[in-house]
């Protein structure tokens, strides 16, 4: 596994940390990620930065690439305050400055990640734009955003990585992205944002065809909403926030699939619930703490085959 140094703009407090108390139950007793250098996109909150401190505490490299340097006045979080998390999770963090929808900017991005952790090893394509409006609704400029972030910018960061993925040992592409159940009702509402966000799931389709037995290349998709800003702000405001689990649900699932061998896993469309399940996991709770009997808010794209099998108290928002 690659343990290359950081370079002078990493954060690392490596040694400040010790990482025998990092230690916990749910740590394990293998870091699958030590060593590994991970580009996450929009990784400054929410479901991106969970992730990266989940797998920072396998002491992985992670590259923060994200518009956000400056304090936003509503929402949360800055690159370099993520960084800061990343570091004290017990992994190195490269903050890098940069908009998915340009080009030159996620180039620069790969091309720092790897001058200063020597490579990149998976890609989590996170990042994502939403607005919920019908056709008559969305502006051009909305659609435009929308399909600029998710779907082409999915298909950037990870063409972009590819060169470099194919040179690791055991390299991943993870999108944050729905399972492709074609049912018109995921699509009569908000039409625009349906189809921009499966195209992220297209890109999971066609890649890890198209690189099957070289690099995993999967989805991953919550069964219930997510306690995030995009959610707070957009989607339904402290009331959802109270029947949606926290985003370390995402980031465990997510450290479970990138654990496992590329060669062998790929071309999957992950629900967190499910992964988790696989391994070994029956308690929740404290994934939606507070909840009690609550049923929990499901989230949307979620095919009702998946709803039907899973044994937890979910209501269908649809």
């Amino acid at each position: 596994m690659r343990r290359s140094a950081a370079g002078p703009e990493a954060v690392d407090f490596a040694a400040d940390v010790d990482n025998a108390a990092l230690a916990d139950d749910d740590r394990g007793d293998a870091m699958a990620l030590q060593g590994r250098t991970v580009f996450i996109s929009g990784a400054s909150r929410g479901i991106g930065l969970a992730i990266a401190c989940r797998l920072a505490r396998d002491g992985a490299n992670i590259v923060l690439a994200a518009k956000t340097s400056e304090p936003h006045p509503k929402l949360p979080g800055t690159i370099f305050s993520a960084a800061e998390q990343v570091a004290a999770a017990g992994g190195r963090a490269l903050p890098v400055v940069c908009d998915i929808r340009e080009e030159e900017q996620v180039r620069a991005a790969v091309e720092q990640a790897v001058a200063t952790f020597g490579g990149i090893d998976v890609c989590v394509n996170n990042a994502s734009a939403i607005a919920l409006t019908d056709t008559l609704a969305t502006e051009m400029k909305r659609y435009d955003l929308m399909n600029q972030v998710n779907a082409r910018g999915t298909f950037l960061c990870s063409k972009l990585t590819l060169p470099h993925l194919l040179k690791a040992a055991n390299p991943h592409i993870l999108n944050l992205s729905p399972p492709l159940d074609l049912d018109p009702k995921w699509f009569a509402n908000h039409v625009a944002y349906t189809t921009a966000k499966y195209g992220m799931s297209l890109c999971t389709l066609g890649m890890a065809a198209e690189f099957r037995g070289k690099v995993g290349v999967n989805s991953l998709w919550p069964i219930t909403s997510i306690d995030t800003a995009a959610v707070r702000f957009a989607l339904g405001g402290d009331a959802m926030a109270a029947v949606s689990r926290t985003p370390e649900i995402m980031a465990d699932a997510a450290h479970a699939v990138l654990s496992r061998p590329a060669s062998e896993c790929s071309g999957n469309f992950f629900i967190d619930e499910e992964v988790l399940r696989g391994e070994g996991v029956s308690d929740f709770s404290k994934y939606a703490p507070g909840t009690g009997d609550t049923p929990l808010q499901g989230d949307f794209f979620v095919p009702d085959a998946v709803f039907d099998r899973s044994p937890t108290r979910i209501k269908r928002g649809y």
